[in-house]
């Protein structure tokens, strides 16, 4: 090995064994064990458990309520051992690749890769440390690459010049400036400078990261040096469009997915945390009850702090929404795979801590839910004829819903959740497959030319998914008019053979009839 080399190597363990340190710094502050604090579904409680096991040992000595759940085997799929048979994460392949991969095998670890808990785990190896503690008190910054997730302790930011700000924030690149934000530790400027290459709101933390610097006191141990002290983790959030359920979706699915990257601290799942929202705006959304699933603690925004210097104990800056080959949007996903775990984990994580349930079945009809839109476009013109058309089978429960502002969010879930076929035209409403049970189907009446949105969210979530496959048999209102010009299918309405429909519909319900999960089978004293 060369001189460099050889240096470039104890570089690397030397920064291993000091990000090794400053986690489990992070980690010790956790303090003694708070069992009501651990508020996860009960078949995710054995994978938590095995990922701490000094507090499932404690758990045993003090027989704590969690008790049952110590020693059953489970694991994520990101640790360092996790045996394929104990993971969580069980993609499937069953596809060929559009293009060449050198084996199925390879073709599942890119799946797993991209859009599974190996993204965790990506995270987690990249994380290397932006600003170094001399001691345990001191400040700290760990990244991962191009600074789409970090974590921070004893960090101070400046608010105060948000007072003078007359335009309202979002999306917006210049909320810090040099020397609002930083920590009493050895700053390695270079690196942090390197991985500041993705400056963009959605993309990254680069845009606030790049003027953090070295403080020369201890920012909590100096007298008015802060204004306000949070001592509860506190997650930054810089989110999507809250009105688009797909898009505020990609925020929820992110900052859970940031929970698992954070695994260094066994409260990473509690509620008992506080989250700003990096923007000025008051936050208010049809969606706002899913921040429940998160935080007990009301939604702060940069108006909470604006005038203020705030010092912040444990900071999380979590996954966003719209990073390059990042997770959900626009996920560069391989062809031919299905079933990520982490979506599926979310999936049960939000529907769980929503209360949200399967209702009690006494028959093996089929639930089919018709997710009518009230809009100017993408309405189904004959959609009274397709729903009169399922009404006539006796094996079909019908309903049509119109998921807006005026019902209740959770209501919705329990609507989507109960039913076995999903149906709707391309938009943002068909997000809801991502809580529909295992054995679903999804069917996208018409993807209005955006093949893989809806398709791509299937496969990850790990349901069945249909779309219209005759276009003969499809009447388009005209070539729709996009706001800034040119046709475009997005804008415009559709009307649809109704033979053709059932056609579809039917491949569906022997989907789901077939699929072991379903709850109801028929005996054969009913055939």
């Amino acid at each position: 090995m060369s001189v460099v080399g050889f240096i470039a190597e104890i570089r690397m363990t030397m920064d291993t064994i000091v990000l090794s340190v400053v986690l489990l710094s992070v980690c010790c502050q956790a303090g003694t064990y708070n069992y009501s604090d651990i508020e996860l579904h009960p078949d995710h409680m054995p994978y938590f458990l095995n990922m701490y096991k000094e507090l499932a040992d404690e758990c045993v000595k003090e027989k704590c309520p969690l008790m049952d759940f110590v020693g059953r085997k489970g694991c994520w799929g990101y640790e360092d051992v996790c045996p394929q048979n104990d993971s969580y994460s069980t993609p499937s392949c069953p596809g060929d690749h559009r293009g060449w991969v050198p084996s199925k095998k390879d073709q599942i670890d890119t799946f797993f890769a991209q859009g599974d808990f190996g993204y965790v785990a990506e995270q987690q190896k990249e994380l290397m440390v932006m600003c170094e503690p001399n001691f345990a008190a001191d400040s700290s910054l760990v990244c991962s690459k191009h600074l789409r997730y970090c974590q921070g302790r004893n960090i101070k930011i400046d608010f105060r010049d948000l007072n003078h700000r007359k335009e309202p924030i979002r999306y917006k690149m210049d909320v810090l400036k040099e020397g609002q934000i930083g920590g009493y530790c050895k700053l390695h400027k270079r690196r942090l400078e390197d991985e500041c290459d993705h400056i963009s709101p959605l993309q990254s933390w680069g845009p606030e990261l790049r003027f953090f610097s070295e403080l020369p006191h201890k920012p909590l141990d100096t007298e008015g040096s802060c204004d306000m002290v949070i001592d509860k983790p506190t997650y930054l959030m810089k989110i999507d469009a809250t009105v688009n359920m797909y898009h505020h979706f990609c925020d929820f699915f992110n900052l859970y997915a940031s929970q698992h990257v954070k695994l260094h601290d066994w409260t990473t799942f509690s509620t008992d945390v506080h989250i700003l929202v990096w923007e000025s705006f008051s936050y208010i959304s049809n969606f706002a009850p899913v921040m429940k699933v998160f935080t007990r603690h009301p939604i702060w925004d940069l108006k909470t702090f604006a005038g203020k210097t705030v010092c912040f104990r444990n900071l999380i800056f979590p996954l966003l929404p719209r990073m390059i080959f990042g997770l959900y949007y626009n996920t560069p996903l391989i062809w031919g795979c299905q079933k990520s775990g982490l979506f599926h984990a979310f999936s049960k994580h939000v529907l769980y801590r929503m209360g949200v349930v399967q209702e009690p079945r006494t028959n093996p009809s089929i639930r089919i839910t018709l997710l009518s839109r009230e809009s100017a476009y993408r309405n189904i013109l004959n959609e009274a004829e397709l729903l009169s058309a399922l009404q006539q089978n006796p094996d079909y429960i019908v309903q049509r819903v119109v998921y807006n502002r005026n019902m209740d969010f959770k209501k919705q879930l329990e609507l989507t959740h109960n039913s076995d076929i999903f149906i709707g035209i391309h938009g943002a409403g068909l997000t809801h497959l991502l809580f529909l049970p295992d054995w679903a189907v999804v069917f996208e009446l018409y993807n209005c030319e955006d093949e893989s949105c809806y398709q791509d969210l299937a496969r990850l979530r790990g349901v069945r998914y249909l779309t219209w496959e005759n276009r003969k048999k499809l009447w388009q209102e005209d070539e729709g008019h996009h706001p800034d010009g040119g046709a475009h299918a997005k804008f415009t309405n559709y009307k649809f053979d109704v033979d053709e429909f059932l056609r579809l519909v039917k491949v569906g319900v022997e989907h789901v009839r077939n699929h072991t999960d379903f709850p109801v089978r028929i005996s054969h004293d009913e055939l």
